[in-house]
């Protein structure tokens, strides 16, 4: 099996930062996509930030300029710099993990999401 453990949120300020962490560790042939989704009260869940295949990058538009995401391949870990927060930014962060592993001889590729970590940014 595989866990993607999150660092714990943080209660900031308008306009402060905050920087958050996620592990992949158990079971991993490859991690393919890995990154961010929030989910606020009352709202679905959306991207924030990603690493698609090939290392490319996606981010919301509400977060460009003011968020990035980063990884260390070697650890299994992204990162998720926040810069700048504003209320709206409120929510509980998830990350993500497209992650290939073996099972029974064959490769197949799940999805697996953090626990969430609440992120809130008082005006």
């Amino acid at each position: 099996q595989v866990q993607l453990v999150e660092s714990v949120g943080d209660l900031v300020h308008t306009g402060g930062s905050l920087k958050l962490s996620c592990a992949a560790s158990g079971s991993i042939f490859r991690i393919f996509a890995m990154g961010w989704y929030r989910q606020a009260p009352g709202n679905q869940r959306e991207l924030v930030a990603v690493f698609t295949s090939g290392d490319s990058t996606n981010y919301a538009d509400s977060v460009k300029g003011r968020f990035t995401i980063s990884r260390d391949s070697a650890k299994n870990t992204a990162y998720l710099q926040m810069n700048s927060l504003k209320p709206e930014d409120t929510a509980v962060y998830y990350c993500s993990a497209d992650i290939q592993q073996q099972r029974m001889g064959a490769l197949a590729t799940f999805r697996y999401w953090g626990q969430g970590t609440q992120v809130t940014v008082s005006s």
